[in-house]
């Protein structure tokens, strides 16, 4: 059975919850931290990342079902994202990446001087067997670097956009990442490691929107955009045959045949534009102009879009995978708390896992640290000694503490 999870962040704490059917959302933890503006689960474990617009500079690792804190560790600058799977802890801030050993929170690798990057833009593959880490390469283009977060080596550069980077995500096995850039027209699928071009999706013509999350669906046969307009998109990643024929064809994919045929005839600029696949299905959102970040899931052994909005809500609808089309909304949930927080996307895990997150801004300091220590500018905080990190590595194959999320049975 699937499981799927949100976190919500506001001036009074965060809350965890679970979405197991599209009528209900349980609250299963709540704190009281304020000015919460990350919170990262690591699946559906007991281990927590939070930081506080207090102290923006440090990061605090809890087991939140003991209550207890596990470490923490302050940076030279502010934290602007936190990524983490079951081998690798990213922090990202504008520029710099540190990488550590989930398993002892020891510093592996630091990225220093990197290309500025006041969003904290940056995707970790959840597959901690091919740990890619993906990260601007450029902030006057669309460049991506793709890291080795397990070899601590640089994979490849892909020149994915003429534009800065808005946007990056993997799917659940780690072999494709999807870009999109500031501009929000046009969303490349690139082959990782290879770094090839696979497709490309237009999600409009007539205006530059910004793209606030991409995610793939669990079997990576899908991936959906949302930006600041109304229409959230879904597009399908097409299977060819070995002849070329497309296995199940839909009424979309003989428009683009048509458009491709007629391309041949027209200017290289306008037969690129025609030869871009458009969206498989849509959904029009009730409000337009919020931030949301949107993912697909399996709920109640359907396939659905799940979209959290920065006022607290979210929407759940129904995705017919065949014809696609208007999406149908289904549910509607809503957390009373004051949420002041733009969105950003966590991403899933297979059929298990998948998170979406809200979580509140952070301004970075206009003038950061002089230097950093020797370790590259993470320093280590008080590790508490009654956790299991205290006196070794986490216990990630303990069922109990750390369920692998590929066996877990949930009802």
């Amino acid at each position: 059975f699937s499981y799927y999870q949100v976190g919500l962040g506001t001036k009074t704490g965060y809350k965890l919850f679970s979405v197991t059917s599209v009528d209900k959302l349980d609250c299963i933890y709540e704190s009281e931290t304020p000015d919460v503006y990350i919170v990262e689960r690591l699946f559906s474990s007991s281990l927590v990342v939070v930081v506080s617009l207090s102290i923006p500079r440090r990061m605090n690792v809890y087991h939140f079902k003991k209550g207890t804190e596990i470490c923490n560790y302050s940076y030279s600058n502010n934290i602007l994202s936190v990524r983490l799977n079951r081998q690798r802890l990213v922090v990202c801030l504008e520029e710099s990446v540190y990488i550590h050993n989930i398993k002892d929170m020891k510093l592996l690798k630091t990225l220093l001087n990197t290309p500025s990057n006041p969003s904290g833009l940056c995707a970790l593959s959840i597959n901690h067997s091919n740990s890619y880490l993906a990260y601007p390469g450029s902030s006057t283009i669309g460049e991506i670097i793709v890291y080795d977060a397990n070899n601590l080596s640089t994979v490849t550069m892909i020149p994915a956009h003429d534009s800065p980077l808005a946007a990056l995500t993997f799917n659940s096995s780690g072999t494709k990442l999807a870009s999109a850039s500031e501009r929000g027209t046009v969303i490349r699928v690139f082959s990782i490691p290879e770094g090839q071009r696979m497709f490309e999706f237009r999600r409009g013509m007539k205006r530059y929107v910004n793209i606030s999350s991409l995610s793939f669906s669990p079997d990576a046969q899908f991936l959906c955009a949302s930006s600041n307009t109304e229409t959230v998109h879904i597009f399908k990643l097409e299977q060819h045959g070995p002849s070329g024929e497309e296995e199940c064809p839909t009424w979309g994919s003989y428009v683009g045949k048509m458009f491709s045929a007629a391309s041949s005839y027209l200017p290289a600029q306008v037969s690129g534009v025609m030869s871009q696949e458009r969206a498989f299905a849509t959904v029009r959102l009730l409000v337009a102009g919020q931030r949301n970040v949107c993912t697909l899931a399996t709920i109640q052994k359907l396939p659905r879009l799940l979209v959290a909005s920065s006022d607290g809500q979210l929407f759940i609808y129904n995705v017919d995978p065949q014809d696609g089309g208007e999406c149908v909304l289904e549910g509607v949930e809503s957390e009373g708390s004051e949420v002041t927080v733009p969105v950003q996307a966590c991403p899933s895990y297979a059929a298990t896992c998948v998170c979406v997150y809200i979580t509140l801004p952070v301004t970075p300091l206009l003038l950061s640290s002089p230097g950093y220590s020797e370790d590259g500018g993470a320093k280590k905080g008080e590790v508490i000694p009654e956790h299991e990190f205290a006196a070794g590595p986490v216990c990630l194959d303990d069922e109990n503490e750390f369920p692998p999320v590929s066996n877990q049975q949930l009802c």
